[in-house]
């Protein structure tokens, strides 16, 4: 008894006068992604893209690179708060994203979402967010309705297809300008989700507007298992451009059906997604050759922007992979996140949103060719280009705008039959 009367006053004189370290509690996100089934591989991509902004935000190891919250630790203006991230599985339905969604808000307490690269699943666990009143933040699903849906809570970064389209035309265009070429028919192929659906009714309205005729309009059962069918008809109508809108698995089988079928149009020109995903040329190595796909990232713009060369290496140890479009786009999309949440200097998703209203990252703070990073009053960034890509000898090259081209277009594609 004696022992114990001593010891309480002393450890309350310990506890009086020794320093008290209070450390700020970590600001979560709630991150909603594709971690199993079809698309898994984009998801898992995507998840290395956060952890990798992760390390770099809520340390200072790499505070000589020019990205926001590089040079301090955790989030200044809230104590030196860390990032940290819930993630949720979706496996590409869009129900399981709304539920996920509500989860993530009402038992994680999450201060944001950020999701979800499907245009269909996102659509419904943003739904969520804006009837609970927090920010969500997208950063690579591209239907223009998404934006246009009169959402507050809403901000997406990466283009949409309309500017990625606009960008296809567009370089169609100086193609034809360029070589003395004229294109006169296209064809539509394109899986039946939002994503599919919105892509292949801007590819038409742009059609009408640059003068082409479309030959062929062929929807297909998201996650085909034959392709068969739709590549005939695409052969029979024969169009000079072929428009695909793909996610992963499909891209694949497309591109194998073509070859049994020994079918090939003179340009292939894919709507991102499963034609740049990193699943699509490993698995078909040089067979992706010639196909052509808009993007917003390619690693021969490490030229252009000198610090991408040792991301996409720090990348790289995590994944086993180089960035590709998507994984770029959510690294991207993730800092503009995490720099409006330090600016509000608050959780309170009022003044999150606020502060992403209030965004202006400049072009030299991003990896991706974009002008920057500012919003409209519909929550699009409206600072974004797309490029244009071609598969040469199984790897992606910038082949327009011509000025950050890497190498020159191959124009025709050689049919299956005389490749060597």
């Amino acid at each position: 008894m004696k022992k114990s009367f001593f010891v309480f006053p002393i450890i309350l004189l310990l506890l009086v006068t020794l320093p008290v370290t209070v450390s700020a509690a970590d600001v979560k996100i709630g991150v909603i992604y594709p971690m199993s089934g079809p698309t898994a591989q984009a998801g898992v991509d995507d998840k290395h893209a956060i952890e990798l902004a992760l390390d770099i935000i809520n340390t200072d190891k790499y505070k000589h690179l020019n990205l926001p919250l590089s040079k301090t630790v955790g989030l200044p203006n809230l104590k030196g708060a860390k990032m940290s991230v819930t993630i949720a599985d979706h496996q590409g339905k869009p129900d399981l994203g709304l539920s996920e969604a509500e989860r993530l808000i009402t038992q994680e307490k999450a201060a944001a979402l950020f999701g979800c690269y499907h245009s269909s699943v996102t659509e419904t666990a943003s739904m969520v967010a804006e009837r609970m009143k927090v920010p969500f933040f997208n950063a690579e699903s591209s239907s223009p309705r998404l934006t246009r849906r009169g959402f507050k809570w809403f901000f997406r970064s990466s283009p949409h297809d309309e500017t990625f389209s606009e960008g296809m035309f567009q370089s169609l265009e100086d193609l034809e300008k360029k070589r003395g070429i004229k294109f006169k028919t296209i064809a539509v192929m394109y899986e039946d989700t939002l994503f599919g659906k919105d892509s292949s009714r801007i590819e038409k309205e742009l059609a009408a507007k640059a003068g082409y005729k479309v030959v062929a309009d062929i929807a297909y059962r998201s996650r085909a298992t034959s392709l068969t069918p739709e590549v005939q008809k695409l052969k029979a109508a024969n169009p000079d451009v072929l428009f695909p809108t793909s996610y992963a698995s499909d891209a694949i089988l497309l591109c194998k059906v073509s070859k049994d079928l020994d079918y090939n149009a003179p340009i292939i020109m894919a709507q991102n997604a499963g034609h740049t995903d990193p699943s699509f040329a490993e698995a078909l190595g040089k067979n992706v050759d010639g196909i052509c796909s808009r993007t917003e990232f390619s690693l021969d713009l490490a030229k252009h922007k000198p610090m991408l060369t040792e991301i996409n290496e720090l990348f790289k140890k995590r994944s086993g992979r180089d960035f590709s479009g998507t994984s770029a786009r959510a690294f991207v999309g993730f800092f503009v996140l995490a720099d409006a949440i330090n600016r509000a200097g608050s959780t309170k998703p009022e003044a999150i949103r606020e502060a992403l209203i209030k965004t202006n990252m400049p072009a030299e703070q991003l990896i991706t060719p974009w002008r920057g990073v500012k919003f409209d009053e519909t929550g699009q960034n409206i600072l974004v280009d797309a490029i244009v890509i071609q598969y040469q000898g199984g790897k992606p090259s910038t082949i327009w705008p011509f000025n950050l081209a890497a190498k020159e277009m191959i124009y025709p594609i050689p049919k299956w039959s005389e490749r060597k």
